[in-house]
């Protein structure tokens, strides 16, 4: 069964100022999510302005599918979310959806969608990739794979133009991909947008989404709201849980959980702390890049697990474990040389680990047989060296130095009587 939204929430009413605040949103995601058509009460959330609070957040994550520079192709049947909405699953997702009466953040490069439903005791945290093309013309607008540096909006207005991403985002489950088929009237309107992202007038909108997944912690609060300490326990938390995922080898369950750990330590969040705060910050931030590389390393995705050892690096240049596992992505991306340099760096900070003698003696095998391929390789090209043949002596020469021995001989004993 299709899962609509209200009949009495036209497309125009939604997407220009029908709700006069995010409360209003907040209704119509619960009645879509409920799969009830009756009208909702609005004074169950009273509306009001409300401050947005922007948080940036160093964020890498999703396996970033295949750009082809147009939008993907998806043989799902489409599904009917609004008279505006439809949505074609490309992977299956897992586990529920949002649950009711949860706040939800969708964390975005450029101002994406805050869903916010009112929770009494739980925080959702719900956490998306997507890329975005205008229908006519397949244009690529925006693409937070590629920019890897999501923005959470925690408390106040969602920008109009993300209205419809919102209502498909909301029927989507942890880990599903799915194309979003957005009508102007939930996108960017009828005048468009002309500075970034750069959307013409009335354009229709196909969106790539991929819900990474959502957290439901129960700190009773927004991250702008909570304390240096308990946002950085709240991370612990994450990377403790994480751990556990990694262990059983859940490789996604533990990069999901990283990767909400690193989101309440956003760059904006580090750069105002100082001392023994932003040790404490890195001290749980900086394993959670690390597991994420050695989770990534475990999937085959080298370049990302490159990504998150560098961001170590960044902050602690003398990361022995940062360097070991951003050598091993290399050493598997065939970046050999690159490789031996951080080996051998991290050997100096670590001359006791053996993992990293192992890697080193691995590569001198490598560059072993490099050059015995190498060395058949020219030798199939240029063929093999001709037999040097022992030369015929001439005879008559031969006679003569036989002569002219011992004629030496004898004058040599001629000699010795004599003396």
């Amino acid at each position: 069964m299709d899962r609509r939204w209200p009949s009495s929430y036209s497309p125009e009413e939604f997407a220009y100022g029908g709700r006069q605040s995010l409360s209003e949103l907040a209704l119509v995601i619960y009645e879509a999510l409920a799969g009830n058509d009756h009208e909702v009460a609005h004074t169950c959330c009273p509306s009001g302005d409300s401050e947005v609070i922007v948080e940036h957040a160093t964020f890498v994550q999703g396996d970033p599918p295949q750009d082809f520079e147009g939008p993907p192709k998806a043989d799902s049947k489409m599904e009917v979310l609004h008279e505006k909405v439809k949505k074609q699953i490309i992977k299956e997702g897992r586990g529920q959806q949002p649950s009711k009466y949860s706040t939800c953040f969708c964390k975005q490069y450029n101002l994406l969608l805050c869903c916010l439903i009112v929770s009494w005791a739980l925080l959702l945290n719900l956490i998306v990739h997507y890329r975005a093309w205008t229908e006519s013309t397949q244009h690529k607008f925006d693409d937070t794979w590629q920019e890897q540096r999501p923005v959470e909006l925690i408390i106040g207005k969602e920008k109009k133009e993300l209205a419809g991403l919102g209502i498909g985002i909301s029927s989507m489950k942890a880990g599903e991909r799915a194309l979003l088929h957005v009508g102007w009237e939930l996108g960017y309107g009828k005048e468009g947008n002309f500075s970034f992202p750069n959307v013409p007038p009335t354009a229709d909108i196909l969106y790539e989404v991929e819900l990474i997944g959502f957290d439901e912690t129960k700190e009773g609060k927004a991250r702008s709201d909570m304390t240096v300490e308990d946002r950085i326990g709240a991370a612990d938390r994450r990377k403790m849980e994480g751990n556990i995922f990694f262990k059983d080898e859940k490789l996604e369950e533990a990069m999901q959980q990283y990767e909400m750990a690193i989101a309440y330590m956003g760059d904006d969040f580090m750069f105002q702390l100082m001392g023994r705060y932003r040790d404490m910050a890195l001290a749980v931030k900086n394993p959670c890049h690390l597991n994420l590389a050695a989770c990534l390393i475990k999937l085959n995705r080298y370049e990302e697990a490159i990504g998150q050892c560098s961001t170590v690096l960044g902050e602690d240049e003398n990361n022995a474990k940062a360097l070991f596992r951003r050598g091993k992505a290399k050493a598997e991306l065939g970046q050999i040389d690159s490789a031996r340099e951080d080996f051998l760096k991290a050997r100096k900070y670590a001359p006791e680990d053996k993992a990293i003698t192992k890697e080193l003696r691995l590569l001198v095998e490598h560059d072993k047989a490099v050059y015995q391929k190498q060395k058949e390789i020219y030798k199939g090209i240029f063929g093999p060296s001709p037999e040097l043949k022992p030369k015929q002596k001439n005879w008559i020469i031969f006679v003569w130095q036989w002569a002219v021995a011992l004629f030496h001989r004898i004058f040599q004993l001629v000699k010795r009587k004599s003396d």
